[in-house]
Parts: C-alpha cells; structure tokens; sequence
C-alpha cells in the first residue's frame, strides 16, 4: 500500500503494479511525486513560497559560509531539498516545477540579499514582487503580494537559519529580477496587483495537474457514498473538521468533473472564490468587484451568497455547498 502523504490517498494497488520503475514508486512514498492509473509518475513542483525560503535560507547561511543546497521545510509536512548557489549573503534559487505543464513561473530566479541587523528577521520585498494597487483583505494598498502562509514559512527558515549563524537579527532584501516581465503572462494585473509576480503556496508545493491526475480525484468520488469536496488546502482543512464522517477530496478546478461521479452524499466545501465562479460563472460581471475577494469584502456579500446558493439548490438539491472563510467562519450553506 501506498498513501500520498500531502493528499493521504491511497493509490490503489492495480496503480502500483503498473509502474515498474521502484525508484519512481520511492518518489512517490516521498510525497515529491504522485502516480497516475497508467503507472506514471508525475513530479510535484515547488512553490513561489518554497523558492523564496530556500533563497532566504540560503542567503543567511552564506554570511558564515557559501552554500549550495539547503533543506525547507513546508506547510504540508515534508522536508525539501533545494539547490542553491549562496555566498557572502546573496542567494540565488531557481523555481523548480516538476512536470506542471503551464507553470508560467517555472525556471524564474529568486534572489535574497541578507545584511546582519538588529534583531530577529525582517524581509524587505524588492524588484519583481508584485504590489496590491487597491485595498484587498488582509492586504492594504502598496503592500507586497506575499500571502500569509507563504511568509510564515519564508520567515521561519530564515530563523532557523539565523540560530545557525549565530547572529541575533537579520535584514534580507528579497527579489526576482525576471518578475514584472513574467507578471505579464499571469492574473495578477486582474487582481489588482502590478510590478511583479506573487510569493504563493499554502503547502510549498504545486501539483503537476495533469488529465491523468483527475484519474485520481475521479476514482476517490466513485469510491466512497459521502464525500466532501474541495478546491484548495485551507478547503481541505476545514472540511475534514466540518465533515469528519465523509471522505475530503481537494479537487481544484475540476470541480465539475469531480461532482459528476458522485454517487451519494455531497457537499462542496470551501472558500468562496472558485466555488462561486464554479456556481455562477459570470458573478463579476455586471457587479463593480474586480475579485470574489473584494465582493466578500463588501456589506452585499451575504445577500449575493444567499441567492447564488438558492440558485444551484434548486438546480442540483442533491448537493449541499458550504463556503468558510480562512479562520473556518461558515459564511454561506445552502443547507
């Protein structure tokens, strides 16, 4: 038996057999790569966050020696090995993808610049970061667009790597030189954020979300006679808290092709943004909110919640949906 320590899935044992590669099978036990019906193993990529931890790691470490991998450890639990080049306090990382096809950040270079100061670690956000142009949530208006759980983690390795120097405070200068260029080919201008890409990645890790990988998400729906389902990691957490006597599947944005093999009990669980445009496509449209974000921000978002989970109940009464906001608050159940 194999489980997928990031998901917990357990790949079926007619998937093992059909791969004949054990160092491939290995990779998988690891939680670096996942398999496909077929026997194919997919590697798993690494996040923006991760990149930008290792970089900071990295950066710290070089004040007392050069260094060329360091070791991260991410949201989901496991401990990454990166490559580096790390020397006098400048690190440059490279983003690893894996076999994500449409990584648009894939291969894109993060530097950081430590200078020993003060006292603990503080991150200054520099070229090719992208900024929030407007007031979002949790984000005011000129603020770097790191998310919370990314600099958790870019923080905390930063530390681990200052009690190994030695030094009692640090200053890094964090950057990515192809940023704003690559900006271009991501979402980010839509969201309100200009000047560079996002540091992202609650678990570290991307998923090389391939149609085989949907294999699984489809085989786990048909399995089980009540299933929760999910579009994302924080979805995922509170889901099995909510729901604890039905089987959590995170599916992303296959949540149409997920819902189609249910067999049972549903519920589709989650934060509100791809499970409103999963619901009703065109909810931006005719209103004045750029992002779901920003409309979950407003004093009409109750009312908009309300009639869009009428509306899919009376077209789908078999399948309750519940949305939460990121501390777990229930702000929308059709019942």
């Amino acid at each position: 038996m194999i489980r997928d320590p990031v998901t917990g899935f357990e790949y079926p044992e007619a998937w093992v057999d059909a791969c004949k590669s054990s160092e491939s099978l290995e990779c998988v036990r690891k939680g670096l790569c996942v398999l496909t019906s077929s026997g194919l193993v997919l590697r798993r990529g690494y996040s923006t966050g991760a990149t930008a931890a290792a970089a900071c790691k990295a950066s710290v470490l070089s004040l007392k020696k050069a260094v060329d991998y360091v070791e991260v450890k991410i949201p989901c639990g496991l401990t990454i090995t990166m490559a580096v080049v790390a020397k006098d306090g400048r690190a440059s990382v490279y983003k690893y993808a894996g076999d994500y096809k449409d990584d648009a950040t894939a291969g894109i270079e993060i530097v950081a610049q430590a200078m020993p100061e003060g006292k603990g670690v503080c991150i200054d956000a520099g070229e090719g970061i992208g900024r929030f142009t407007r007031d979002m949530p949790g984000y005011p208006a000129g603020s770097p667009a790191i998310s919370k759980a990314a600099l958790e983690y870019v923080m905390s390795s930063a530390r681990e790597a200052l009690e190994d120097v030695g030094l009692e405070g640090v200053r890094i200068g964090l950057s990515i030189p192809r940023g704003a260029e690559i900006a271009k080919k991501t979402l980010n201008s839509r969201l309100g954020i200009m000047g560079g890409i996002s540091i992202l990645g609650s678990t570290g890790l991307v998923e090389p979300w391939d149609d085989h990988v949907g294999e699984s998400i489809i085989d786990r729906v048909s399995r089980h006679d009540k299933v929760v389902i999910t579009t994302g990691r924080t979805g995922l957490r509170y889901s099995r808290l909510l729901f604890p006597d039905y089987e959590a599947i995170l599916a992303g944005t296959r949540l149409g092709q997920a819902l189609e093999h249910v067999r049972g009990e549903a519920v589709l669980c989650g934060l509100p943004a791809l499970i409103l445009k999963y619901i009703d496509p065109s909810i931006l449209e005719h209103s004045r909110y750029n992002t779901v974000a920003e409309m979950a921000a407003s004093g009409e978002f109750p009312s908009i919640v309300r009639r869009c989970l009428e509306s899919f109940k009376k077209k789908n009464p078999g399948i309750r949906v519940v949305l939460v906001d990121r501390d777990g608050k229930v702000v929308g159940d059709s019942g």
